[in-house]
């Protein structure tokens, strides 16, 4: 009888009938209250809350034991709890069982001084070391017996605890009372042995599969009949009728033409032909037909380690493993090999599951009878099986079972497994645990006779290739090669078409592990040469387990050639030096590389990819290192003759030691070529090269010096080092200015504060926002007659990088600063600095009248002389393209003075900017 727990509709609009349809079987069978896969489905769709809620009930039910049967045809409604919501598990099944101790469980446990504690009692907690060590967090597995040990503290038995109780149940010992506890379960899958499986224990967990006989179909011949079985018979012929009997209790088919028929015992097929002789003898002319309707139901008994042994009733259709299916399958210590049938006290047979697993085997498979007995024995000789196997899992042999049965069960080998090495472990009565090293490619180590509780781990083949080489780099295919007998280098590079275009040839690494004692070393050839000389010495031989490196000369080679270098430097120890050497200065690929057997200077500059342009060929220097008597180091220069020891000359190439450093200098005065830019008003402007030591009146001379238009006051010369030095100058004034305005805000400030902060914070953003210009202040006219009027004092150095603007005549006049409206006027030679201002609307409240200041063209400046706004400070000459600078008033808003020089630079920053951007445009 099925029934369904309907999920209360007030739970939600949406949850329309989650059904959790529950098995139930008469005579006290047990209700299986496991949703199925479809049910789960169904629940996980549901928001957390309700999920949650349907989760609670679920749990509700399965806590009704078996002795306690819920009467499902009464009114009894079911209760769900909505105290709990906040579950995000996604799977129905998962959620069930509560994380609690178990055996081998794991689990952090996080100790620490409470309140109470004093200083003394913490005092004497340290001097206990046992105790000592507790405080803190940290990790602890279970025994078997489920038992924490706290060594030299307490063992504590923990099993079936969540993490609230465990800590309550260490907080209740004498030796941990007092502290303050808290435990976090943690779930950790188990791996290697640990975390295999029983094969075949899952078969009965599928709900969505069965093993229930079909009830509809044709009956098979050899099927017994007895009472209950329903008969369908079809007369035809002389005499046309439809019967449908049931067979009685006594085994007897009544036919009103035929009359009483006994088929008790008999199978179905020798009913028909019995029946066909009665209507052939009885009924002249008459032919019949029988077909079986409604099967019966019989009664039999599943006994032993099965998870829930009992008596169920089952379709007379039925076999041995659908009623272990209805049974809930066997326990963990039941047997999947020898599953016996009895009938009648009588063993009939037995049931290897294995053999309907692993060979799809249903011929011990037996159909029951009404009273049969299903008795599932204790589990045999079991062994775990891990590993490069194709089925690891824990398996069950008979006795006196090998190894390679055992290796067959699971599988066999994987593709990539190593039988020769692998390993069996056992627990000997005497000894303990035990290893045994097995070599599963020879025929006495497979036939190995297995023990209960063995464990076989097959390992996977090693990852690194024996006889094989590794190209890598800057080549066309780079990966594994095989190695051949007698293989050199240009069998790996035949020719330069098995690299990629700016190979270096001249240096190819090769690292070569020795096979004896697995040590580093590393060797370079020239595979150009190899190629033109292939019975030279660099043509080497490459032997097994070789890496071959080809660089680029275009990229660094260090992220290569570092790995190695620290391979070999773990080699290194007392009396043993790292066998490195570097080379720096002007070489293509400074760094550091392998010091090869007989390597000399040649070789070490071979490896940096050889000279650069600009290299002092005729000297440079060695740095060489030795250690004297264990207790110092001496070094020692050498100067070496690069030219001819690139020219063979044995004596200037030097063969180096560990550590030796060569350096190669830069030929006297050179560098790379220096350009100024002259833009504006010169007769030929553009981009030029110069001579180190050439001034700007040169250059100006050698570009035709300045056009007619030009406005040489108003010139502007940029210097790449000036504008750093400005931008390191604004950020440290802005630095400076910040912690003062942090100190100001944290005052208590009246009116006159409060403007103060406000105008700083202004003036702090402005230098901020300051662009880094790099203007040096010069006479442009003076230097274009340098060499006419013996003016070179006034004459600049050029650098590399460095600009000169020259524009156009200007005829404005700027005001900036403190003026009612800043803005540049229409210059005239009549007009005073004042009236300019005057022509900007005056000054504002906050100006300081005594020290406004003019920026000429050229970006010099020109301070009033006199402090009062009144005095000869009216008088200054004004210029085409000066600018009047009107600065704020710093003594009126607070005593800090670097304020004006943070103002100056705002305001003369910004007309540099503003004269260098009438060029961009």
């Amino acid at each position: 009888m099925e029934f369904a727990l309907i999920v209360s509709r007030s739970l939600a609009a949406f949850i329309v009938m989650t059904a959790f349809h529950i098995a139930c079987f008469q005579n006290n069978a047990f209700a299986q209250s496991v949703p199925t896969a479809e049910q789960m489905h169904l629940i996980n769709q549901l928001p957390p809350a309700q999920r949650q809620q349907a989760l609670d009930a679920i749990r509700q039910l399965q806590s009704r034991t078996p002795t306690e049967p819920r009467d499902f045809n009464s009114n009894e409604s079911l209760t769900i709890p909505v105290t709990r919501q906040n579950t995000s598990e996604k799977n129905v099944q998962d959620l069930l069982p509560e994380l609690i101790a178990r055996p081998r469980s794991s689990l952090v446990v996080t100790l620490e001084y409470s309140e109470d504690h004093t200083e003394a009692e913490k005092a004497e907690i340290e001097q206990d070391a046992a105790l000592s060590r507790l405080i803190g967090s940290h990790f602890f597995e279970l025994d078997d017996r489920g038992v924490l040990v706290l060594p030299g503290v307490v063992d504590v038995s923990l099993l079936g605890l969540e993490d609230e109780g465990i800590a309550r149940r260490l907080t209740a010992e004498a030796e941990l009372s007092g502290f303050e506890i808290s435990v976090v379960l943690l779930a950790v899958e188990p791996t290697g042995f640990d975390g295999l499986k029983p094969f075949g224990y899952d078969l009965f967990d599928q709900n969505e599969v069965g093993f229930d006989p079909p009830m509809a179909g044709p009956v098979p011949p050899d099927y017994i009949l007895g009472p209950g079985d329903s008969l369908r018979v079809q007369l035809f012929g002389n005499v046309n009728n439809v019967y449908e009997v049931n067979v009685s209790r006594d085994g007897i088919v009544s036919l009103p033409e035929l009359g009483p028929m006994n088929v008790t015992g008999i199978t179905f097929s020798e009913f028909r032909g019995d029946l066909k002789n009665r209507v052939t003898e009885s009924l002249i002319g008459t032919q019949v037909s029988a077909t079986i309707g409604q099967v019966r139901t019989i009664r039999v008994f599943v006994l032993g380690d099965a998870k829930r042994p009992g008596s169920y009733v089952v379709s007379s259709l039925a076999t041995i493993s659908s009623a272990l299916y209805r049974s809930g399958g066997l326990s963990e210590i039941g047997s999947m090999r020898s599953i016996e049938l009895k009938r009648q006290g009588t063993l009939v047979s037995r049931l290897d599951l294995y053999d309907l697993l692993l060979r799809g085997d249903t011929s011990g498979d037996r159909r029951l009878q009404s009273g049969d007995v299903i008795f599932v024995p204790p589990i045999g000789i079991i062994m775990s099986v891990d590993g490069a196997v194709k089925r690891p899992a824990i398996y069950e042999l008979d006795r006196g079972a090998t190894v390679q049965e055992a290796v067959q069960l699971a599988g066999g080998f994987q593709a990539a497994a190593s039988p020769v090495s692998a390993t069996l472990e056992r627990i000997d009565p005497r000894r303990g645990r035990i290893v045994l090293s097995l070599n599963l490619g020879l025929s006495v180590d497979r036939k190995t006779v297995v023990s209960t509780g063995d464990a076989l781990f097959v390992p996977s083949v090693l990852p690194e290739v024996s006889d094989a080489i590794e190209v890598h780099g800057h080549v066309q295919r780079s990966g594994m090669r095989q190695h051949r007998t007698g293989m050199r280098l240009v069998d790996v590079f035949t020719s330069s078409h098995d690299l990629l275009p700016g190979a270096d040839t001249g240096y190819v690494l090769i690292r070569r592990e020795n096979l004896s004692d697995r040590s580093v070393s590393a060797i370079s050839a020239d595979v150009g040469d190899a190629w033109q000389n292939p019975t030279g010495q660099s043509n080497v031989r490459i032997r097994p387990r070789d890496r071959v490196y080809v660089f680029n000369l275009a990229l660094g080679r260090q992220r290569s050639i570092e790995p190695i270098l620290e391979e070999i430097r773990l080699q290194a120890r007392k009396g043993v030096p790292v066998q490195e050497v570097e080379v720096s200065g002007l070489v293509r690929a400074p760094g550091a590389y392998p010091l090869e057997p007989g390597m000399r200077v040649s070789d070490l500059l071979r490896a940096g990819a050889g000279l650069a342009e600009g290299a002092y060929a005729i000297e440079a220097e060695l740095t060489r290192q030795q250690v004297i008597d264990g207790t110092f180091v001496e070094k020692k220069i050498m100067q070496v003759n690069i030219s001819s020891a690139l020219n063979g000359d044995l004596l200037a190439d030097i063969e180096l030691t560990a550590h030796d450093h060569l350096s190669i200098n830069v030929i006297p005065e050179w560098d790379d070529n220096w350009s100024v830019i002259l833009e504006g008003e010169v007769k030929f402007p553009g981009e030029y090269q110069i001579l180190q030591g050439e001034t700007l009146s040169q250059l100006l001379s050698r570009a035709g010096g300045l056009s007619k238009h030009a406005f040489p006051e108003g010139a502007i010369f940029l210097r790449d080092s000036l504008k750093k030095r400005e931008q390191d100058q604004n950020e440290l004034l802005a630095a400076r200015m910040e912690a003062d305005l942090t100190s100001l805000s944290l005052e208590s400030l009246d009116t006159t504060g409060a403007e103060t902060l406000k105008t700083g914070e202004a003036l702090l953003k402005q230098l901020r926002n300051t662009e880094a210009v790099g203007r040096l202040v010069i006479d442009v006219e003076t230097i274009a007659h340098a060499d006419q009027k013996d003016m070179s004092k006034f004459d600049v150095n050029l650098r590399d990088g460095d600009v000169l603007m020259v524009p156009t005549a200007s005829q404005e006049v700027t005001v900036i600063g403190e003026a009612q409206q800043p803005t540049s006027h229409l210059y005239n030679s009549g007009l005073s600095r004042n009236d300019y201002i005057d022509l900007s609307g005056g000054l504002t409240r906050r100006a300081d009248k005594k020290l406004i200041y003019i920026v000429r063209a050229s970006g010099a400046v020109v301070a009033s002389r006199r402090s009062k706004w009144f005095g000869r400070g009216h008088k200054q000459e004004i210029r085409p393209g000066d600018t009047i600078v009107i600065p704020l008033e710093t003594d009126r808003i607070r005593p800090l003075t670097f304020w004006t020089n943070v103002a100056q630079i705002v305001y003369q920053g910004a007309i540099a900017v503003a004269a260098v951007r009438t060029f961009d445009n």
